[in-house]
């Protein structure tokens, strides 16, 4: 199974990605330029040491005369974290005057004369016994010297500084470079996302739109300043609704024709069915035609039902017909209806709306609430058997009318609690029953807003519990 992924995520590390890299590239290049500025500076300022240094040797005749005081000695090494060393050396190589750790230059056949020389090196600059070797930049500058009865001579001046210095300034630099490329980018990744999620919101809109229907609004999608390639996939979507909505337009009309079509030929053979049982005294005939007149009545019944399963559809006209309606006196009603039925079917049939209490008003379609209702009533009576108890109760809790069926005859298994709203499911297989009853209650109670559930009872029986929003 592949693992699923966020597009605005991928888009985001792809435009990130790169924006690191040309951070790094960036940062890199930076640091080898702020090196380059800072040998310049440090080169400029060793060649000027180096030059001040030669200036105070002086050639004679005979030899050469070190003119090099002190105080000229205390000014090169005054800054003990960048303190300059140097050495003289005649012949280039040995040793006159100075730190005699300084490094050599490279190793040159003919060195040029009176241009200087860079290079990095390292050397001990604390005279300690174990103090660690540095890095250090070192320029030298070969002079020749000598008399005029005297033989030409080179003599190697070197002035070496700390490359620590250097690195601080490079870094220093990098630093102040760095920091407000990275507020920057930090800045421009936040402007990314920003378009990202801009960009993707008539996506997330559809998604929402699709995620919030109910499963058989199958009305078209409608998506306003949407990118073109939106548009192309909700009218694919649309052109699928389409299809879908006309499908199953085709099957309610079927199933409202033939149950209009099937009403009156039931009626005539459950009457026709009803005359021949009165006449006829044959015992065998009487159970056949007793068969007849139960098939019959099932089949009306189950007729019935399907009328009221289209009337109950979101695209009936009766079914966006809602009033004002009191729910006690409502419930009150309906069961004096029902109270000769349940007489003789042998159930003590009731109804507990409280005494005293004001009126429960809900808005609803009060013929598709009465069927909702009487399937209810019919169910229990049905399934409840000769003897028990059948109770009609109505309450108030919070912002929402409850309406609950209460029996205590055998009750539903908990497993099939949630199932018994599902179309043609039965969970008695006595022959009486067509599954649609309690799908019927659940189609119209969400059509009004509201829930229906079924619950236990102890010890014995089924609550059937509707909820609907008070007025």
């Amino acid at each position: 199974m592949r693992s699923q992924r966020s597009l605005s995520r991928q888009l985001l590390l792809w435009l990130v990605l790169p924006q690191l890299v040309l951070w790094m590239a960036g940062g890199a290049a930076t640091y080898r330029l702020a090196a380059g500025y800072a040998n310049r500076a440090v080169d400029a300022s060793l060649l000027q040491a180096t030059r001040a240094l030669a200036r105070q040797l002086k050639p004679l005749d005979n030899g050469l005369l070190i003119d090099f005081p002190r105080a000229a000695q205390d000014v090169l090494e005054a800054d003990p974290t960048d303190k300059l060393m140097y050495t003289v050396s005649t012949p280039p190589g040995q040793f006159i005057l100075g730190n005699n750790q300084v490094p050599p230059p490279p190793p040159v056949a003919h060195p040029p004369l009176n241009t200087p020389t860079f290079y990095d090196g390292s050397m001990r600059i604390s005279q300690a016994p174990f103090a660690p070797e540095v890095r250090v930049r070192v320029a030298a500058l070969y002079l020749s010297y000598g008399g005029i009865d005297a033989p030409p001579q080179t003599m190697l001046v070197q002035v070496a500084r700390s490359s620590a210095n250097r690195e601080d300034l490079a870094r220093s630099i990098l630093f102040d470079t760095l920091l407000p490329l990275s507020g920057l980018i930090g800045l421009m990744t936040m402007i990314v996302w920003a378009g990202i999620r801009a960009g993707l919101a008539p996506l997330t809109r559809l998604r929402r739109e699709v995620e919030g229907r109910a499963p058989n609004d199958l009305a078209p999608i409608r998506l306003q300043e949407a990118p073109l390639e939106l548009h192309a996939l909700a009218g694919a979507l649309n052109q699928l609704l389409a299809e879908v909505r006309a499908s199953v337009a085709v099957q309610k009309r079927f199933i409202a024709d033939a149950a209009h079509q099937l009403r009156t030929p039931l009626a005539g053979l459950k009457s026709q069915t009803e005359l021949a049982l009165h006449s006829a005294t044959d015992p065998e005939m009487q159970a056949r035609l007793q068969r007849v007149q139960a098939s019959a009545a099932r089949s009306a019944h189950l007729v019935n039902q399907l009328l009221t399963l289209a009337r109950a559809e979101p695209e009936a006209s009766i079914a966006q017909d809602r009033t004002e309606l009191d729910l006690r006196r409502f419930a009150q009603e309906l069961v004096a209806e029902q109270v000769p039925r349940a007489l003789r079917a042998g159930i003590d049939l009731g109804v507990d709306t409280g005494d005293g209490l004001p009126p429960l008003r809900v808005h609803a379609n009060a013929l598709l609430l009465r069927e909702a209702v009487l399937n209810l009533i019919d169910n229990a009576l049905r399934y409840a058997g000769r003897g028990a108890e059948v109770t009609l109760r109505v309450r108030q809790q919070a912002d929402r009318a409850r309406l609950e069926v209460e029996d205590n005859g055998p009750g539903v298994p908990p497993e099939a609690r949630e199932r018994v709203f599902e179309r043609f499911m039965r969970v008695a297989e006595d022959g009486e029953g067509c599954g649609l009853g309690l799908s019927i209650v659940k189609e119209i109670v969400e059509r009004q807003g509201g829930q229906v559930w079924m619950e236990g009872v102890v010890p014995r029986g089924a609550r059937v519990v509707v909820a609907l929003p008070v007025v």
